[in-house]
């Protein structure tokens, strides 16, 4: 899958992903395939995991919204990504079944957000979570998590740690490999 993670630290903001692509067994490489796994709409830079069937959907649907993507606060990501549910649904054919008890249908997304305005996680039943240290999404999130809380308190900018957390992603996880991008701004 991937490792991708979120850093808020000292009013700054960073968002770093993996560039590996995966099919089962078979691993297609940065050399391969240009893989971008994070895209800007706006101030906001985004980036998913799961199937890479999402990344050009998501990446067209998003930036096509205009003004109805909204992603500055977790109330506005919230009502821009059930809009974004919507659309899945009727214009890309999403399908919702996960499992049969489920209290809401599931838009099979996961997803990290970063803008000035702060650092969101969206999740498959449109949950999103506001995080105000650092979050990673992914096969290799575990490993980027313990990384990141381990340099979270000694490191003195945001870039630095996300950097970390993709590292130890790559070193530990086998879907997850380098190059990396990584993007970092100031907070408003």
């Amino acid at each position: 899958m991937t490792t991708c993670v979120v850093v808020k630290k000292n009013n700054e903001i960073a968002i770093a992903s993996d560039s590996l692509v995966t099919f089962g067994d078979t691993r297609l490489s940065h050399a391969y395939e240009v893989n971008e796994k994070i895209f800007k709409v706006g101030e906001s830079y985004i980036t998913l995991a799961g199937t890479a069937a999402h990344f050009p959907v998501m990446r067209k649907l998003m930036t096509g919204m205009g003004e109805e993507c909204r992603l500055e606060s977790r109330d506005e990501v919230f009502e821009t990504f059930s809009k974004v549910h919507e659309i899945l649904k009727e214009k890309y054919f999403l399908n919702t079944k996960e499992e049969e008890d489920d209290p809401y249908e599931s838009s099979q997304i996961t997803a990290l957000i970063a803008n000035p305005q702060g650092i969101f996680g969206v999740y498959s039943y449109r949950e999103v979570f506001s995080f105000d240290r650092f979050w990673g999404i992914g096969s290799g999130r575990n490993f980027a998590l313990g990384a990141m809380y381990a340099a979270y308190d000694r490191e003195n900018n945001a870039r630095e740690i996300a950097e970390i957390g993709v590292l130890a992603g790559a070193e530990f996880d086998k879907s997850t490999s380098g190059p990396f991008r990584i993007y970092s701004f100031p907070m408003k």
